[in-house]
């Protein structure tokens, strides 16, 4: 109970991060464009923020048993994934990197249930069918959405900016910055929702896989009436955990990541009103259809390429390469460094006799 306990507090820990990290993604474009001022525009980010977060569960599900094999799931693992995932959200905020959270306690979570399996690489599901046909795993789930969200960002923001500046052309600066000042606060809103509801399952799916570890376990046995609610015998994600993730996530959100909020808002490219519209669009479609599906993609990914497309259309160089380089590697190196934190993390645990 006490390692579940653990896990329950890390799990939480990185909600808040993942919300205050997270944070640029639906704000930076409208925070840069002076739509809003950043306290208006986080306020704003909070609220789509909530709602989101208490809408549906099907990221949850890949997350907490769709990735790993969980027969070699312990809290010890789980803790370990959190930890790992944890770390590098911190050493990015610091470092102002858009890193991907998801992909950090993904990468945490195979590396420690490879650890917890004895390096046996069977554990990591790359490609599942379920009994209604529908593929799973790592491969469908992860691999391929880090590579096609991206790109979709990139090639469906320069097209949306595209149409609109054909769209657009007789009409005067005044008036495009005047309505696309008024859209954006639809489109930011619309982002938020996205993240909200894609982001805030993974820390739900990371928290009902412990609840299903520990009922699995017996660690759960003994414990009073009252607490028979963390009792689960199956996959499941409980409205208690739904609440508690949306409302953490807000309260991250509401603390605000400047750091990365002017890398994404002001130094990769210099953004106006309609831009800013274009790039929110794409990212939360982009997303919202991901999280339909269950695919538990990067928020940070997709808005970043999407602003990167909006970007150049402007003019290639308009958008400082050199910087997108160093995000660029911050993304690739994400899945690998955090799976050997968590697998490192797990054997230690285990030479202790945890």
């Amino acid at each position: 109970m006490t390692l579940f306990l653990l896990v329950l507090l890390a799990a939480l820990v990185f909600e808040y991060i993942n919300g205050f990290h997270d944070t640029a993604n639906a704000i930076a474009t409208i925070v840069s464009t002076k739509v809003l001022t950043p306290r208006q525009a986080i306020v704003w980010a909070v609220g789509w923020n909530l709602f989101g977060a208490m809408v549906g569960t099907a990221v949850a599900s890949t997350i907490g048993g769709g990735l790993v094999d969980t027969h070699f799931v312990t809290m010890t693992t789980v803790l370990c994934a959190l930890l790992s995932a944890i770390t590098w959200g911190l050493l990015t905020w610091w470092l102002g990197l858009p890193s991907s959270s998801s992909h950090a306690l993904i990468g945490g979570l195979c590396g420690a249930a490879l650890g917890s399996a004895h390096t046996n690489w069977s554990v990591l599901k790359w490609a599942v069918v379920d009994a209604k046909g529908a593929s799973g795993g790592l491969w469908p789930k992860i691999v391929l959405p880090m590579i096609s969200s991206p790109l979709l960002g990139l090639v469906i923001g320069a097209a949306l900016m595209w149409l609109l500046t054909v769209v657009l052309r007789k009409a005067t600066p005044r008036f495009v910055n005047l309505f696309f000042g008024k859209a954006q606060l639809i489109s930011s809103g619309f982002m938020g929702y996205g993240h909200g509801s894609n982001d805030a399952q993974k820390t739900m799916g990371i928290i009902a896989l412990a609840l299903f570890t520990g009922t699995k376990s017996g660690a759960f046995d003994g414990l009073p009436g009252w607490l028979g609610f963390l009792r689960t015998p199956e996959f499941v994600v409980q409205r208690w955990v739904i609440v508690v993730c949306a409302l953490t996530m807000a309260a991250g959100t509401a603390g605000g990541g400047w750091r990365i909020i002017r890398t994404m808002g002001h130094k990769m490219v210099k953004l106006h009103p309609v831009h800013g519209f274009a790039a929110e669009t794409t990212a939360a479609v982009i997303i919202s259809v991901a999280t339909k599906y269950g695919v538990p993609v990067s928020t940070t990914h997709v808005i970043a390429t999407s602003i990167m497309g909006v970007g150049a259309t402007k003019r290639f160089s308009a958008v400082k390469w050199g910087l997108v380089g160093r995000i660029v590697w911050a993304w690739v190196l994400t899945l690998p460094i955090t799976g050997l934190i968590g697998y490192v993390l797990v054997r230690l645990f285990m030479a202790c006799g945890v």
